[in-house]
């Protein structure tokens, strides 16, 4: 297998919690970061623009991605120029519809037009992909978020997914993608293998990176003592009389 060094996919850490996020900017694995409304909610985050000019000030030199928390396109987009004019690393989160399921096409095409950095997010489908990197082709850099880990909470493979969105953005030069929404951090390899542009990931999948490439058996041991140690930390005991008889 390879190596964290060899792998070619970017790393993103994705998340809302300031200090773990200030533990992950210290290591140089992490290429960027990503955040979204429900990760901040669950952070307990309360003022967004104080959360985000606190976490600018310390991410300075690697793209980060807020997103707008609008539904109304028009709203959205100002918003978007709010957040774009907080530093030259941020790129601002569009989901590809709003509530009403209605496409974010017009939106995207003007919020490139006027230089935006773009994530656009919640994309679940590879014509997904195609209409929005339509949309951006003429802007700046941008992401496409395809949500690999939901597509496959639905029991599909998403690899193929991937695959074949790495290969309609291929010929946009401004354009990657992000594997989003990971599940285990196998996927950080298969986004590797096809291609994929970046992969982002939270705390809980990132902790997980120092045990990549661990010897099976050595893994396979600490695991028996680590179920036999909590046994004995609970206290377990079988009472004499609940001991089979001979």
């Amino acid at each position: 297998m390879k190596s964290l060094a060899d792998l070619r996919v970017k790393l993103f850490a994705d998340g809302a919690d300031r200090a773990a996020l200030i533990e992950l900017y210290a290591n140089p694995l992490i290429a960027g970061f990503t955040t979204n409304p429900t990760l901040m909610r669950k952070a307990g985050v309360t003022d967004y623009r104080r959360f985000a000019h606190e976490l600018l000030a310390l991410v300075r030199d690697r793209p980060i991605s807020f997103e707008v928390f609008a539904d109304e396109f028009g709203e959205m987009e100002e918003q978007a120029l709010e957040i774009t004019s907080w530093a030259d690393n941020v790129f601002v989160k569009i989901p590809i519809t709003n509530c009403r399921g209605e496409p974010s096409h017009e939106l995207l095409r003007r919020l490139a037009a006027a230089g935006v950095r773009v994530n656009a997010t919640a994309l679940m489908t590879v014509q997904q992909v195609e209409s929005v990197a339509a949309c951006l082709e003429n802007g700046p850099a941008g992401f496409v978020s395809l949500f690999a880990g939901r597509i496959a909470d639905t029991g599909r493979d998403p690899v193929p997914y991937v695959a074949e969105a790495v290969a309609v953005l291929a010929s946009y030069r401004n354009l990657e993608l992000i594997w989003a929404s990971p599940r285990e951090l196998l996927n950080i390899f298969q986004a590797d293998a096809v291609g994929c542009h970046v992969i982002t990931a939270t705390t809980e999948i990132l902790s997980k990176l120092h045990i990549v490439g661990k010897d099976l058996g050595e893994f396979s041991l600490e695991t028996v003592k680590m179920f036999y140690d909590d046994a004995a930390a609970a206290g377990y005991a079988f009472a004499p009389e609940l001991v089979a008889p001979e």
